[in-house]
């Protein structure tokens, strides 16, 4: 007589466990009718329109972010990894398979790479020879940028928070939802820009609606973006590790 509700107890149970795999496994919320903006921030409900309001005021206010991956700009493909706060960022940037770091703290900007990155391989005669010398000055030295110059400008874009974040997080198109996903285990919905080709990027269903990962339109670049108001300090570099070369930087 109890040999029935038994069997039916152990199958209810394994359903449930299978259940939970599936739910794991994809990031899904459940198994049928389930909601699968149960347990969100709530965002995943809202128009594409107002996702991306929404995504971009939490990045706004959040007071620091790690942004790695590659951005593809007048023609030149940037591989980045920085951590940015409002102060400053730190990091590294590689281009034509030359790689450097940067480190701002407020308007002091600093430089670091190796002999190769800063010898002119077009060098002659005695200009040659002062590059050679200038090239093995700044060898992994962090060279103070000069405010004055062109490179300033440049550079510090990448360590500037405000900047990235204003000029990356932008869709092209019509924008519209394209599911729920999941980005390093954490529920994401994403929206696009006319239908993907303007852009994808997916936002954190869990806790405040971060963006977590872009795909920019026309294929320039996939970034993701972590460690959103996880704190971190940015420490000027020792004297014997910087060199004030005190004029326009090598081109």
């Amino acid at each position: 007589m109890t040999a029935i509700p038994q069997v039916r107890t152990r199958r209810m149970g394994l359903l449930g466990a299978m259940c939970a795999l599936v739910v794991t496994g994809t990031g899904l919320t459940g198994c049928s009718s389930d909601d699968p903006d149960a347990g969100t921030n709530g965002v995943g409900k809202l128009p594409a329109d107002q996702i991306q309001t929404k995504t971009r005021a939490a990045a706004e206010s959040a007071e620091t972010v790690r942004l790695s991956g590659t951005v593809v700009t007048s023609g030149r493909t940037y591989k980045l990894d920085m951590s940015l706060k409002a102060d400053g960022g730190t990091g590294s940037v590689t281009a034509e398979g030359a790689t450097f770091k940067l480190l701002r703290i407020g308007e002091k900007l600093f430089l670091k790479a190796d002999a190769e990155f800063w010898s002119h391989e077009d060098g002659k005669g005695d200009d040659k020879g002062s590059d050679t010398a200038a090239a093995d000055k700044l060898d992994g030295k962090f060279v103070k940028v000069p405010q004055g110059d062109p490179s300033y400008k440049k550079f510090s874009g990448f360590t500037d928070k405000d900047v990235l974040l204003s000029s990356l997080l932008t869709l092209h198109g019509d924008l519209a939802t394209d599911g729920h996903h999941e980005q390093s285990g954490t529920r994401t919905i994403r929206i696009t820009g006319d239908d993907g080709s303007g852009g994808t990027l997916d936002v954190s269903l869990e806790g405040k609606p971060y963006p977590l990962r872009l795909e920019r339109a026309g294929g320039a670049g996939t970034l993701t973006f972590s460690g959103w108001g996880k704190p971190f300090e940015l420490e000027a570099p020792a004297k014997d590790e910087t060199v004030d070369y005190g004029k326009q930087l090598p081109s």
